[in-house]
């Protein structure tokens, strides 16, 4: 098993800590929610107007999965720069995740990249038509996973999603899927360096480090998940700053109570990274432009976009 530090010296995220909806800024708000609506069964949650920019959330069963932000005129996405690498949508069951697999993989607008059984859990993997990462996930259960010298186990070993499909979706299933819950299990970032991802997001929010994939990832979590947050450096090697462009705008996380925001508080306090706190949530930017927000429950990110 993992071994971790106490809460109580306030060097770590409590581990009721979890992910909210990723806020990505697209080109086309009418394509993009679209596609999310039809290939991963989403609804509109809600919508709001922010002077010329309208922000709407898609998810299921009133969670938010996506926070799309309706920015036109920004460049493109760039693969090479830092940014978003992908979103993990988490299933509770493989029946859940065959239908969202199935469904987005007969959207034309998707794009397949791969599949792989990580140990931990299972994935399959699209981007969508502006160029985001999407993983599509069901965890292995967590006596599954194995712990050596306090890092998981991970691989990325051969998955069939043929058979994959065959093992678990029905029409009843199918039919079902959107019914079904679902939520942001965890963001994967393209970083410059290592070495800097770990002193922001491991010594400065307070995420520990699960596993260190040759100096060319870090994954970290709370509460001993296999990680909440990945930064690799597989095409973003040596990258500065990213500047303004679509795709990713806000990674939102979830801490229980205001004691955890002033216990991070007193984290990027005693690193010298810069942050806003607005009694609810508190907000930085990691050293590559990626706003990341601590909040409440319930918390908006739309207000923290334009902070």
């Amino acid at each position: 098993m993992m071994t971790t530090t106490t809460l109580a010296d306030g060097r770590i995220l409590n581990p009721a800590t979890g992910m909210d909806a990723v806020t990505l800024r697209v080109g086309d708000l009418e394509l993009m929610s679209s596609y999310y609506a039809k290939a991963l069964a989403l609804e509109p949650i809600e919508e709001r107007s922010h002077g010329r920019e309208v922000h709407r959330v898609l998810g299921r069963n009133g969670v938010p999965f996506v926070r799309l932000v309706a920015t036109p005129g920004l460049p493109g996405v760039d693969p090479s720069k830092p940014g978003l690498y992908h979103t993990a949508f988490l299933f509770d069951t493989p029946g859940a995740l065959a239908a969202t697999l199935y469904r987005a993989a007969q959207d034309p607008r998707s794009q397949y990249v791969g599949a792989g059984d990580h140990l931990v859990s299972e994935a399959f993997y699209f981007t969508d038509p502006e160029g985001n990462g999407i993983e599509l996930y069901i965890d292995r259960p967590r006596d599954q996973w194995e712990w050596v010298n306090g890092q998981v186990k991970m691989a990325t070993l051969y998955l069939d999603p043929n058979e994959f499909l065959k093992n678990h979706l029905t029409q009843e299933i199918y039919d079902a899927a959107p019914k079904t819950v679902g939520k942001v299990g965890h963001v994967h970032l393209q970083v410059g360096d290592i070495a800097t991802a770990r002193d922001f997001y491991v010594e400065g929010l307070g995420f520990e480090a699960t596993l260190d994939y040759g100096g060319q990832a870090l994954f970290a979590s709370a509460g001993g998940y296999h990680h909440h947050v990945a930064m690799n450096t597989w095409n973003s090697a040596g990258s500065g700053p990213r500047a303004a462009s679509l795709g990713l705008g806000n990674v939102a996380v979830t801490v229980p109570g205001r004691e955890d925001l002033d216990a991070l508080v007193a984290r990027l306090k005693d690193k010298k990274i810069s942050y806003t706190d607005i009694g609810t949530s508190v907000v930085t930017v990691d050293p590559w432009n990626t706003q990341v927000s601590l909040s409440l429950p319930g918390i908006t990110t739309d207000e923290l976009l334009t902070l």
